[in-house]
């Protein structure tokens, strides 16, 4: 199998063509820029649809209207540009649309800075939307695996009929990597969609409608039901998680993406100092590996020290929650696009122990 050695965002556009997506709309923000221009002319040779949209707001639904149809579709933006995606995913999720969302983030609040970031942990996992909204969110460490769980977001979204979102950083999305490509995913063999989408009649041969919009408060609540057990489901049979060196670990680390690997640089470090560490690496970051927080043995481990970049802390409200309240949970990041170093996280850990 040919291996290419490729930029991030240009390996998650590919993924994204790979996994059947025949629809992209977008704005264009950095760090991300890579994908919509990669799919302005990829689109085209594969028969999908590239649409630069007037806004961040408009692209949100353009994939809307074309998750209606049943075409695979995508849309990415970084950091602010997500806020404005706020709305558009509400309305998605209330009509059970299967959608891939990429954010490749960046410094914030407000229009914050271009550089690489992870503060958009709890936009992601909390409150995507209103009304209580989720999104199935998926974390990689590195350009491979941003391209397998883009390839793999697009098989979430059409099994649960919901967004899939994909949360890069701008380390991930603009470093060069050697990957190895998924085959071109066979459009004839993807989930038969006519029993939904709107370009099917009903049996009847009434028009259908997909619409967030439902005409009384108990239909509304019995549709916030269901997704309340979807979500329940997502808890018990989606949960993805590295554990690394936890056997014997007294040091705990937890972090994603890139924040990821620099804690593996430091866990090698203090392992050749004689220092017990490991990790605990969430692959989704909801669904949440609650439970293996939860199974720590405080009479084992010391010290739970989450890296993130990221201030203030966002992955450690989680943590928290689910570490017993007998383990120090401590937090060391970088922000505003300030990428977090081994030997700057080595200096902080070291005083933390």
């Amino acid at each position: 199998m040919k291996k290419y050695f490729v930029k991030g965002n240009e390996a998650i556009a590919e993924a994204a063509v790979r996994a059947g997506c025949r629809f992209f709309a977008g704005y264009p923000i950095t760090p991300q820029n890579e994908i919509p221009e990669y799919l302005s002319k990829r689109m085209p040779e594969v028969g999908g649809s590239f649409v630069q949209g007037e806004s961040e707001v408009a692209s949100s639904y353009m994939v809307y209207g074309a998750a209606m149809t049943g075409t695979r579709c995508m849309s990415s933006s970084s950091g602010c540009g997500i806020a404005l995606y706020a709305e558009g995913i509400g309305y998605i999720t209330g009509a059970n649309l299967p959608v891939v969302i990429i954010n490749v983030g960046r410094g914030g609040p407000g229009l914050g800075q271009i550089l690489p970031s992870q503060q958009e942990y709890l936009s992601a996992t909390k409150a995507p939307s209103n009304g209580g909204a989720r999104c199935f969110v998926l974390a990689p460490i590195n350009v491979q695996e941003t391209v397998n769980m883009v390839y793999e977001a697009f098989e979430i979204a059409d099994k649960y009929r919901c967004i899939c979102y994909v949360l890069a950083d701008g380390v991930i999305g603009n470093m060069m990597e050697g990957v190895l490509y998924p085959e071109m995913r066979d459009l004839s063999d993807l989930p038969n969609k006519d029993d939904w989408r709107i370009n099917k009649r009903n049996a009847d041969g009434s028009r259908r409608v997909l619409s967030s919009w439902y005409d009384t408060g108990e239909l509304l609540e019995a549709e916030n039901i269901k997704h309340t057990k979807m979500y329940e489901e997502w808890k018990k049979t989606e949960v993805k998680v590295e554990e690394y060196l936890m056997d014997d670990a007294q040091i705990v680390f937890t972090a994603y993406g890139t924040s990821a690997r620099v804690a593996k640089s430091v866990i090698r470090t203090l392992r050749a100092e004689g220092i017990k560490a490991g990790l605990i690496r969430p692959k989704t970051l909801f669904p949440f590996p609650e439970s293996n927080f939860t199974k720590l043995d405080k009479n084992k481990v010391k010290k739970v020290i989450c890296l993130e970049m990221s201030y203030p802390g966002q992955i450690v409200e989680d943590v928290r929650a689910y570490t017993d309240k007998a383990i120090p949970v401590e937090h060391y990041g970088r922000s505003g696009g300030v990428i977090l170093k081994p030997e700057d996280a080595l200096r902080a850990v070291r005083k933390m122990l």
